[in-house]
């Protein structure tokens, strides 16, 4: 499947059609990203785990007063910083850092669409990494409060994915929110976006 799901990552991807799957109805009228958007880079990274393919979550520190994204299910990532050499390499550094992973020990297979998020300004580039063995993660204690280790066939199971109304302010609730059910964590947004389009490629593959 891994040599396959590289071969797909090379070709033409899914791209929005696959993403808005997983996206609230509001998103559909989102504005193209400004030329001021920050640079982000996350990884999405496959691992071997008790007879499936695993990929790692993060549950992000809600200690930051100013961070849109605290508390919420994503990939391990963040923005790109003047020593990163390119994209890839921001998202590598960053999986680093957040759960302990060996850079030189990934294999990048491929790159995603890229998503904007309004939110926080931030253009996404969404990277996908494999490693050959389980690694043994190690959360950075100000950036990551648990980590997710969710097998690629809970992932495909339709069971899954459910919908339900999520409050996100004190006065704005969102109506009929797509989500992932992970361990009884809601995974939506834009993680559940470039999920959808990484579980279409799989799909695939």
């Amino acid at each position: 499947m891994i040599k396959n799901l590289k071969q797909q990552l090379s070709k033409e991807l899914p791209g929005r059609p696959a993403q808005y799957k997983m996206a609230h109805a509001v998103r559909l009228n989102y504005p193209p990203p400004p030329s001021d958007a920050k640079v982000a880079c996350v990884l999405n990274l496959l691992y071997p785990k008790n007879d499936d393919w695993h990929i790692v979550l993060i549950e992000r520190m809600s200690t930051h007063k100013d961070d849109r994204h605290s508390g919420q299910i994503s990939f391990p990532g963040g923005g790109l910083e003047s020593s990163d050499t390119s994209l890839s390499a921001g998202a590598l550094r960053e999986a680093n850092e957040e759960v302990g992973v060996i850079s030189g020990d990934i294999e990048l297979l491929g790159q995603l669409t890229d998503i904007y998020i309004p939110v926080s300004n931030f253009l996404v580039h969404h990277f996908v990494g494999k490693l050959d063995y389980t690694p043994e993660f190690i959360p950075q204690p100000s950036e990551v409060k648990s980590i997710l280790e969710v097998p690629l066939n809970h992932l495909r199971n339709p069971d899954t994915i459910q919908r339900k109304d999520l409050k996100i302010s004190s006065n704005i609730t969102l109506k009929n929110v797509p989500f992932y059910n992970v361990e009884d964590h809601v995974v939506w947004g834009a993680t559940a976006m470039m999920l959808s389009e990484f579980l279409t490629v799989v799909e695939r593959a």
